[in-house]
């Protein structure tokens, strides 16, 4: 081969041209990020920001220092400042002072790293809306954090946190607060003064006391220390959903919450259910009682007027109170675990609108009483003549006497009803009762 084509296949520029470095982040995208002002680095496996990231906003790109002409779309001077920087799921183990670099983020995301520690200059970031932080390495927070007034939602659960600063209180934006999964054992009293914030996750702690929290709407401390719940929570005016499983509770928790809509205290200890406590629940719709130890359901549990979902499974109770079936709003119950007398099993498979027919069929009303007071509850085989079923079912039950006959005034009771149903079952009949043809005239 000829010493000029040789020369040919050599790059003539070789010479020209410097060794380049390779880049952590590569160019493409942080020219997009200059003109989108969002950054996705997560799941990288990188182990600390790139410098190039921080001064994004700062330096020229690397194409500005050659010799290029820049078309409309490629005007590097007319970027938009990074508002958002997404850096979850990395080995990132500290992040530097120069974050101040990056003044304009309004959302960073470095959950799922290796931090131990956050610099003090994330008390720079003014435009700050969300923080996330969860599942990092962290046991404590700069109180220059607390300083960020546009901060509103701040993630912290899966750290190592035993505190928190008394200066948190001046997160006067905060909405979101999650702490879930943490070491804490006491909250600052600070906290009561987040007059925005409506989510507080305190799940899985070491707290034994709670504060109140005006304007919370959610409120999980579930799996903590917890024995009894204080009076001031009833002043938290607009709670609607309170998660209480897995504590020390021994009684259902006295709640003057006005929009408490969900009760879940489940996994106590609870052995029994008071007419006061149930007087409070003026609102409630979801009450969870599961895997405690109560024994009895009390006919005060009509005072759940609001009620369309009570979960009682794994419990001691023996009897269910046909008071129940009362309940207007009442579309799951669920039983399932309890020692239950007196109610078949395959009843309780069938699900709860043939539950709730049933208890309405041991409803007792005795005509020459009602005037007197309330309904009165009885067995089935107590019951001589069951109005309630006749008027509102339509269904005339006289099963499990074991007798020869069936009365007149069952009959006469039902007179001009319009009866639809007719159980005569497990009785001692010899045949069918002539006046049975005109109960449905």
């Amino acid at each position: 081969m000829s010493r000029l084509k040789r020369a040919a296949q050599m790059d003539s520029l070789a010479g020209f041209r410097a060794e380049k470095k390779e880049q952590a982040v590569p160019s493409g995208l942080l020219k997009a990020a200059r003109k989108s002002g969002q950054l996705n680095l997560s799941d990288r496996g990188l182990t600390e920001v790139p410098q190039e990231v921080y001064r994004l906003n700062v330096d020229p790109p690397e194409d500005a220092k050659l010799n290029v002409s820049f078309g409309a779309s490629d005007r590097w001077w007319e970027q938009t400042d990074l508002t958002k920087l997404l850096l979850s799921s990395n080995q990132l183990t500290h992040l530097s002072d120069d974050i101040r670099l990056l003044p304009a983020l309004i959302t960073l995301d470095l959950h799922d790293n290796k931090l131990s520690s956050l610099p003090s200059a994330l008390g720079e970031l003014q435009e700050l809306q969300q923080l996330r932080l969860s599942n990092n390495q962290l046991r404590s927070l700069p109180v220059e954090l607390c300083s960020l007034k546009k901060l509103s939602s701040l993630t912290l659960q899966q750290n190592l946190q035993e505190s928190l600063p008394e200066e948190l209180g001046q997160l006067q934006n905060l909405t979101q607060l999650d702490l879930s999964n943490n070491h804490l054992k006491i909250l600052p009293s600070s906290l009561g003064c987040l007059t925005c914030l409506q989510k507080l996750n305190l799940s899985n702690n070491q707290l034994s006391s709670l504060l109140s929290l005006f304007h919370v709407k959610l409120l999980d401390c579930s799996k903590n220390q917890l024995t009894d719940v204080p009076a001031s929570l009833s002043e938290m005016s607009a709670l609607e959903q309170l998660y209480l499983r897995h504590n020390k509770l021994r009684l259902l928790p006295k709640l003057l919450a006005p929009a408490l809509k969900e009760l879940y205290v489940g996994n106590n200890h609870i052995e029994q259910l008071q007419a006061e406590q149930l007087a409070c629940l003026t609102a409630i719709s979801l009450l969870e009682l599961r895997d405690n130890k109560i024994k009895i359901l009390p006919e005060k549990i009509t005072l759940l007027s609001t009620l369309t979902r009570l979960d009682v499974t794994n419990n001691d109770i023996t009897t269910l109170p046909a008071s129940v079936s009362l309940l207007p709003n009442l579309k799951v119950l669920l039983l399932e675990g309890n020692p239950l007398r007196g109610i078949r099993r395959d009843l309780l498979t069938k699900g709860t609108n043939e539950l709730l027919t049933y208890l309405r069929g041991r409803i007792k009303e005795d005509p020459e009483r009602t005037d007197e007071g309330p309904t009165a509850m009885t067995l089935p085989s107590q019951a001589r003549v069951n109005v309630h079923s006749i008027k509102t079912l339509k269904l005339l039950e006289y099963s499990e006497k074991q007798a020869a006959h069936v009365p007149d005034e069952l009959f006469d009771a039902a007179a001009g009803q319009s009866v639809t149903t007719v159980n005569f079952s497990k009785n001692q009949l010899t045949c069918t009762p002539p006046r049975v043809l005109s109960c449905n005239d």
